[in-house]
């Protein structure tokens, strides 16, 4: 019996679990209708390459609906995202690589292998695991993430993997990939001791920046080399800091829009019309109105 043959004897099968496996069945057929001869002409043309674009696109629009709070929409982009799954998984089926299957075989295994403190050692051992963890968590979420990185690195140890840093996706947003490179080199010993140290380094990294504008002639490929190491030393800041630089970011993006906008009503002439002095004016006065919804 497999593990996860053992999870669903253990309890009652929810109505609501049961009816989302058959509508989950249903979606696979339509994909696979739609893939299938005489099937929808655009989805059949479609390649691992020429749909990859949508899914970095529905997984920013979910992102979104997450932000806003806006969860009625949130249903309906996850089944957006959803589709890029059942999407990538027809075409792999197409080709004989994959099928769905395999992929819920492989996520059950997963999800049980890394939670030994749920389902218990021995399905975690049955599921793949070769990590001697502590099942006993006793409630601590730290407890967890210790056991799911050792769990983790066991499965990586036979990889073909040259450097701890392989395991970060470099097709990630440049932000959360930096992030994850000073975190996996954090673990090597290999970092800033203290939120403090980064600040000098963030200095140094502008003044360099700044030495590069103003060369003569400028050497753009230098500026954006430098331009990055400032980018990646402040990103490592927000993590010492316990700040995701995405979401810091994010929300700079936000409040900018939110006080841009506010300008563009405080003011019956074009933007463009006004001068330095004015801008900033109208700038001061936005921040001063929208203070509160930081």
């Amino acid at each position: 019996m497999k593990p996860d043959e053992e999870v669903k004897q253990s309890a009652p099968v929810p109505t609501d679990a049961r009816r989302a496996a058959e509508l989950f069945a249903e979606s696979v057929a339509i994909m696979t209708r739609l893939r299938a001869p005489g099937g929808c002409p655009w989805d059949r043309e479609q390649t691992f390459d020429t749909i990859r674009k949508y899914t970095l696109e529905e997984a920013y629009e979910v992102f979104d609906t997450i932000e806003r709070r806006d969860f009625p929409h949130l249903c309906e982009e996850l089944g957006d995202l959803l589709l890029q799954v059942l999407f990538y998984a027809e075409m792999a089926a197409n080709q004989g690589l994959f099928t769905m299957a395999d992929v819920l075989d492989g996520l059950n295994s997963k999800l049980i292998r890394r939670h030994p403190h749920v389902f218990g050692d021995e399905a975690a051992r049955e599921a793949g695991n070769r990590a001697d963890v502590d099942a006993n968590v006793e409630g601590s979420s730290a407890a967890v993430l210790r056991n799911w990185d050792e769990i983790k690195k066991a499965e990586k140890a036979d990889s073909a993997q040259k450097s701890r840093l392989d395991s970060v996706l470099n097709a990630m947003p440049a932000l959360a990939e930096a992030a994850k490179l000073g975190a996996k080199a954090r673990k090597a010993g290999f970092d800033w001791p203290h939120w403090q140290d980064l600040l000098p380094k963030v200095e140094e990294e502008s003044r360099e920046l700044e030495a590069e504008l103003t060369r003569e002639p400028v050497d753009q490929a230098a500026v954006e080399a430098e331009l990055g190491d400032l980018l990646f030393t402040v990103v490592n800041l927000g993590r010492h800091v316990e700040v995701d630089a995405e979401m810091a970011l994010r929300g700079t993006n936000r409040r900018f829009r939110n006080r841009f906008r506010q300008m563009e009503q405080d003011t019956s002439r074009p933007l463009e019309e006004l001068s330095l002095d004015e801008l900033e004016a109208l700038w001061v006065e936005a921040k001063r109105k929208l203070a509160d919804r930081k």
